[in-house]
């Protein structure tokens, strides 16, 4: 039976005993002082007593100097008094100010920084008719543009970074497309960007640029060894005055199939040392072995479709093409280019297109039509119509959006 309140129950006579007490004897071992390791004396907080009733002031909080680990021959000491977080504007220190106290932020009077002259035709009315009083800052579309250029001037890292424009069918634009998008990026950005023509049936990249060169992509290859600097590259290269350089392809049409993988990867690999953009106009033969060696490095894919119902097609079948040969990620990470300029844009309902491969694709840009890239000649960029110009910046930004930082 179980002990009830002191007493017990034999089970043999059920006879009731009288209450027990027990007493246990225990010794301990003697208890050794404890001692504090050196990491926790370093930050303990001496000792004092305190009035639970009443708080520290403001003062003694301020003053109080914390002590951290000792790192190295000496221990590194910070006072809280260092710190203006405590500290009202203009009061002085209780103790002596590091030169590193002295910041910008703490000195300059945001409100009497001088703002920039506004834009826009309603903004500047304003400005001039309040003798500068008023500023109503930036318009919309200069805002707009500038929003534009800092997607544009984006800062990436981890080395060159390639993007083949292509389609499968001829005749819709790639080459224009490939020439603004270079151009675009060459007129805001401080690096360098080169379009390389890949074409092994006699591309005309080089002819969208007035100086020209006469060497080719041929002559990169046969020079390889020579080329030392980004200075013996530019020889080779033809210019425009957004400061993009282009490397034409073949000429000679004996030659324009000889140009295969390995010599691709030859102009890739000397490109990739001196620039950080690497546009690569592709040739209609998907399956050629420069097409293979394009994807291979690339990093990003821009598709171009026309505005005729065979042309988006084709452009749609390049991206099941690339889908279906594992470059899955680069087709949904490409970018769209609709170049409205081909015949039977007119009848086409365009937005019919865009919602196809906006199923397809991360984005789209629509380029409109200009007379001077409908010409096939030199792209004067900066003398195109302000929509074509639009376009070529929104199709770069939207670039350098899917480029990852740093290079994967």
């Amino acid at each position: 039976m179980a002990e009830r309140t002191g007493q017990r129950v034999d089970a043999s006579d059920e006879a009731v005993d009288e209450p027990r007490t027990i007493t246990v004897s225990l010794e301990l071992p003697p208890q050794k002082p404890h001692e504090t390791p050196d990491d926790e004396v370093a930050v303990a907080i001496p000792e004092r007593p305190v009035d639970p009733g009443r708080l520290p002031s403001a003062p003694s909080i301020r003053s109080m100097t914390l002590v951290t680990p000792q790192i190295g021959p000496a221990a590194v000491t910070t006072s809280a008094a260092a710190s203006r977080r405590e500290r009202l504007r203009g009061e002085p220190s209780e103790l002596p100010e590091s030169a590193a106290m002295l910041t910008a932020d703490r000195i300059l009077d945001v409100k009497r920084r001088p703002k920039s002259r506004p834009t826009g035709a309603w903004n500047r009315f304003v400005y001039g008719a309040t003798f500068t009083g008023v500023n109503l800052g930036d318009s919309k579309a200069e805002r707009h543009r500038k929003e534009l250029d800092h997607r544009i001037r984006r800062e990436l890292t981890g080395g060159a970074r390639f993007i083949p424009v292509l389609t499968r069918k001829g005749g819709v634009g790639k080459t224009t497309v490939t020439a603004l998008l270079g151009m675009a990026l060459s007129d805001v950005r401080d690096d360098r960007v080169v379009a390389v023509d890949a074409n092994p049936d006699r591309g005309t990249l080089s002819e969208r640029v007035p100086h020209r060169s006469l060497a080719t992509v041929r002559d990169v290859v046969h020079r390889a060894n020579s080329i030392a600097s980004y200075t013996d590259f530019t020889q080779f290269v033809s210019h425009d005055e957004t400061r993009l350089d282009v490397l034409a392809s073949d000429t000679d049409p004996n030659l324009s199939e000889a140009f295969d993988e390995d010599d691709y990867n030859v102009v890739a690999d000397l490109a990739s040392r001196y620039y950080s953009f690497v546009l690569t106009d592709c040739g209609t033969g998907i399956v050629h072995s420069v097409m293979r060696a394009t994807l291979k490095r690339a990093d990003e894919i821009v598709i171009v479709s026309g505005g005729s119902v065979d042309e988006a097609k084709l452009a749609s079948e390049t991206l099941t093409w690339l889908d279906a040969n594992g470059y899955g990620e680069l087709v949904q990470n490409a970018v769209v280019a609709i170049n409205t300029a081909t015949q039977g844009t007119n009848m086409v309902m365009l937005d019919e297109i865009e919602a196809h491969f906006r199923s397809r694709v991360r984005e789209l840009v629509r380029v409109p039509y200009d007379p001077l890239l409908a010409a096939g000649s030199v792209v004067p960029y900066h003398q195109l119509k302000p929509l074509t110009r639009e376009a070529a910046r929104t199709l770069a930004a939207l670039v350098v959006d899917g480029l990852p930082d740093p290079k994967g």
